[in-house]
């Protein structure tokens, strides 16, 4: 088992690594939709979930994965009103990578870090 750390995806933010790779798996952190070139994280929540599935995907490629590996993704969102945009963000993203959809679980919860609208976690298995 071992951490993954990448400077394509945002820096952990408290004391827990970007990802870990145990095998042919890789589990990414929760993933804001922070901008690394920028800092900056889109207003819109349709451009979050982008921006939080490009980082996460940063990862399991730092961990030799691809978007074709990923088996599931968790979605916590602040406004479950924003679910089909977000939604729409999410499959075009796998369709862009010609990646077919992974098991997913999306959540509303009561308050993301730095006030983020979508935050994303992947896990992706080599088979």
């Amino acid at each position: 088992m071992s951490a993954i750390t990448t400077d394509k995806a945002p820096a952990a933010i408290g004391p827990y690594v970007q990802g870990m790779k145990m095998g042919n798996q890789v589990i990414t952190s929760g993933q804001l939709p922070i901008d690394v070139a920028t800092g900056e994280m889109p207003i819109d929540p349709a451009e979050q979930a982008t921006q939080s599935l490009n980082n996460a995907l940063a990862i399991i490629e730092a961990g030799g994965l691809s978007a074709q590996d990923v088996v599931k993704a968790t979605v916590f969102v602040k406004d479950l009103n924003h679910f089909g945009v977000i939604n729409e963000a999410y499959a075009a993203f796998f369709d862009s990578h010609q990646a077919g959809y992974p098991a997913r679980s999306c959540v509303e919860v009561a308050r993301l870090p730095k006030d983020a609208l979508v935050e994303i976690e992947l896990t992706a298995v080599k088979s």
